[in-house]
């Protein structure tokens, strides 16, 4: 889905809200794709507690303040609907458990996915423990399974661990930072997916 914008406008509310340097929209897109204290540490220099005022502030901006949409992508319903038909699928979000069932919910897409890892269940990207705990579920191997993702931090967790990938260039990150983690192939658009599977 589409949540660079409220992501973004979110992160800036939380830092004028902790009386910290607010960050630019490129710096917060940066960090997009980690799980959100690990992704704070990254953007501000601050301690611990601190850093849980900032988690608290971004988390009250995106559930009351900010009413930026997060839309799916152009053409993902259907290429969705089509990839399961004939595969498993799966999520491995920086999402907290609770931000992607408010995800789905939003987008009437959690049917698409048997299973599922999320940053309170799992080591935050570029950590591989994500997608290693969704091949232990699924009983596959890591070149059995086609990781796509629209972040460097997608990139390296499947790169860890050798499993193919697919870049998309649409997202925050930009398709050379994206192309220095080998992708067997980048694509510009969600429907692209289908042609090349």
């Amino acid at each position: 889905m589409d949540s660079a914008a409220k992501i973004v406008n979110c992160m800036q509310i939380a830092a004028k809200q902790s009386s910290l340097p607010v960050p630019t929209a490129k710096e917060v897109e940066h960090i997009i794709g980690i799980s959100l204290k690990p992704a704070i540490f990254k953007l501000f220099d601050i301690d611990e507690q601190k850093a849980e005022e900032v988690v608290s502030h971004y988390k009250e901006a995106f559930l009351a303040k900010d009413t930026t949409p997060c839309p799916l992508f152009d053409g993902a319903f259907e290429t969705l609907s089509t990839l399961k038909q004939s595969a498993s699928l799966a999520v491995a979000t920086g999402k907290a458990r609770r931000g992607l069932e408010r995800a789905w919910k939003l987008t009437e897409s959690k049917h698409f996915f048997d299973v599922s890892r999320c940053a309170d269940e799992a080591e935050s990207k570029p950590s591989s423990d994500m997608l290693l705990q969704i091949l232990t579920h699924w009983n596959v191997k890591a070149e059995e399974v086609l990781m796509i993702g629209d972040t460097v931090y997608d990139m390296q967790m499947a790169e860890n661990i050798d499993m193919p990938r697919v870049a998309v260039s649409y997202g925050v990150h930009d398709k050379e930072a994206l192309e220095k983690h080998r992708p067997i192939k980048v694509i510009d658009h969600f429907s692209e997916l289908l042609s090349f599977i």
